[in-house]
């Protein structure tokens, strides 16, 4: 195939589609203005959402950009020969406009066509919609690829699961898509090899979503104007055209790996031991430095974009420090990144000075509680070998290592994975939410009111549905109670009294106030009086049976005043973004409300 940088795929995609009459923006900011479900932008379409719902784009109708993107559900994986926390997204719309007999046509050009990508039409294979029994089989989409050439041995009609996009909810825009592959020279795994089974035979290089639905309560609906939304990964792309087993044996981590290798006087080698580590290093300091950098960009901090920011950052020291890094290494691989993309990037080079700056403070604060929090893990080590203890990391320790010596729980996980050793986190989260219990003045009545567990994601959630109860009684009124509750780790679950279906603008506007609440970044304020007092002062009495002559009533600045008895954050801010995933029938008269946070 031909041989191509990352600039030239760049700079060939957009020219591309500036012929077909697109209009050549920016990427956004990695930080979101219009999902406050992420905390970063994950797909090229994010930052366009308004526009694919139907408002006017100034630009027109034909897009098409190089989107700057941040996914961190896999940061555990990263050290693999694919995974990346940040990426450059290659991307085209049609708000309205053209449809899938201009789209396809498109990209069997570009994919093929000498004067661009050049891949030998042999090489290459595409999956549709199959169809399901809430939208038909994508018969257009097979017919337009099999107009251009393409056999139908080599076009595969795939489910839902890989083959349609949507949001989580199921609502808005969404439909079936069509994906092409480069087939490599892995021989098929079976009879049934498709680009379903992930046999590494076939490597995804394009994504054409086509956006002919909206889904709503009742079912998918037509969209009246269509629109097209692709995304090509610039790093996997290159990698699958120069024909590289890895992301990281390509250009764009050449330098960078070379600079580690400088720094540390070890040589990246990707069958070493070693590799994982450089790879860490390099894919974390390159989203830290894009983070810090942006225009919207922020600092390491214990909640939200800070909190992963801080967790990137740290993680590559700790691999930094393992590869023999000197201090102050993270600021020195960060100015080969601005470097390498300054150009592409400018506010990279314009906030360099910044980046450095966060980037030493960040590390000169890890590597001290690092040191020494792996020299008292290696005695716990030392410990389970000299006494034969249970193979093991249990609550006590691990605790111990965060309240003695500052060391994060997730350190200890990861330090425990790389001996075999499984870490007790439940009981660490529990210590962990008695601890912070045990700092509020007077004694701390344990109480569980619906609660799965004390951790500490539990607690945020527990600390959330205080203002969600707030939030319901000021959009539907005082009459609203409280009739229960389920919160697990992960979600919320909260009963209401309530006569009638919310509305979709009442669900939007008590989602609107508990993230004005979240984002005032009130105290959770903690005070012990009668329930008579606590009635006077105006809190919301709730099962005032369970909780004794004497109650807690918490407080959440001019929000939410409520009695209880459970754990809670320490401050509203703690609980990241509030978002309600569905309101339902509980029973005759009951509502309920599930949610999430972070």
């Amino acid at each position: 195939m031909k041989e191509i940088t990352a600039a030239g795929l760049r700079s060939m995609f957009l020219k591309f589609f500036e012929k077909h009459g697109h209009a050549v923006i920016p990427s956004a900011s990695i930080i979101p203005e219009n999902d406050p479900t992420v905390l970063f932008t994950t797909a090229g379409m994010h930052p366009l959402v308004p526009y694919l719902l139907g408002a006017a784009h100034p630009a027109g109708k034909r897009l098409t950009d190089v989107q700057k993107c941040i996914r961190t559900g896999d940061i555990d994986e990263v050290g693999d020969a694919s995974h990346l926390t940040f990426f450059e997204m290659l991307g085209n719309w049609s708000l309205g406009d053209y449809f899938k007999k201009e789209m396809i046509p498109w990209s069997w050009e570009f994919l093929t066509s000498p004067e661009y990508l050049g891949i030998p039409a042999e090489r290459l294979a595409f999956s549709v919609f199959a169809g399901d029994e809430n939208a038909p089989r994508d018969e257009e989409s097979y017919q337009l690829w099999r107009s251009v050439g393409v056999p139908e041995e080599r076009i595969f009609f795939l489910p839902k699961e890989n083959n349609w996009w949507g949001l989580p909810s199921g609502l808005g825009p969404c439909g079936p898509d069509t994906e092409m592959f480069v087939i490599t020279d892995k021989p098929p795994c079976g009879p049934d090899c498709s680009p379903a089974c992930g046999c590494g035979r076939y490597l995804e290089i394009w994504n054409d979503v086509f956006m002919q639905y909206n889904g709503t309560a009742e079912g998918l609906q037509p969209l009246q104007h269509p629109n097209v939304d692709t995304g090509m990964g610039l790093e996997r792309t290159l990698c699958v055209l120069t024909g590289k087993k890895s992301v990281y044996e390509t250009e764009l981590f050449s330098g960078v790996l070379a600079r580690i290798g400088e720094l540390t006087g070890k040589t990246y080698d990707p069958e070493a031991e070693t590799a994982r580590a450089f790879r860490i290093v390099a894919d974390h300091m390159r989203t830290a430095t894009f983070i810090i950098g942006d225009p919207r960009g922020v600092t390491p901090a214990n909640v939200d974009q800070g909190y992963v920011l801080r967790r990137l950052i740290r993680r590559a020291v700790r691999f930094g420090m393992q590869l023999g890094a000197p201090d102050g290494f993270t600021a020195e691989v960060a100015q080969v990144i601005i470097d390498q993309y300054g150009d592409v990037y400018p506010e990279l080079r314009e906030n360099a000075a910044h980046i450095r700056e966060q980037l030493v403070l960040e590390e000169q604060r890890f590597a001290r509680t690092l040191r020494q929090g792996e020299r008292e893990f290696e005695k716990i080590l030392q410990s389970i070998q000299k006494y034969n203890l249970p193979r093991l990391i249990d609550s006590k320790r691990a605790f111990k290592l965060y309240d003695t010596y500052g060391f994060p729980i997730e350190m200890t996980v990861e330090l425990a994975r790389e001996h075999g050793l499984p870490v007790d986190v439940d009981g660490f989260a529990e210590r962990f939410r008695e601890h912070q219990l045990k700092s509020h003045a007077g004694a701390e009545q344990r109480f569980k009111g619906g609660l799965a567990d004390t951790g500490e994601q539990t607690a945020r959630l527990h600390t959330a549905t205080h203002l969600l109860h707030a939030a319901l009684r000021k959009v539907l009124g005082p009459d609203v109670a409280q009739k229960g509750s389920n919160i697990t780790a992960e979600r919320l679950r909260f009963d209401f009294s309530f006569g009638r279906k919310m509305t979709p603008e009442e669900i939007a506007e008590v989602q609107r106030l508990v993230n004005e609440a979240i984002a005032a970044d009130a105290p959770v304020d903690c005070r012990e009086m009668t329930v008579d007092e606590a009635k006077a002062e105006g809190a919301i009495g709730l099962f005032e049976s369970k909780y004794g002559e004497r109650v807690k009533v918490y407080t959440m600045g001019e929000f939410s005043k409520e009695i209880c008895g459970g754990p809670h954050a320490a401050r509203t801010g703690e609980l990241g973004q509030f978002r309600i995933q569905k309101e339902e029938s509980s029973s005759a008269g009951v509502r309920r409300i599930k949610a999430v946070i972070g």
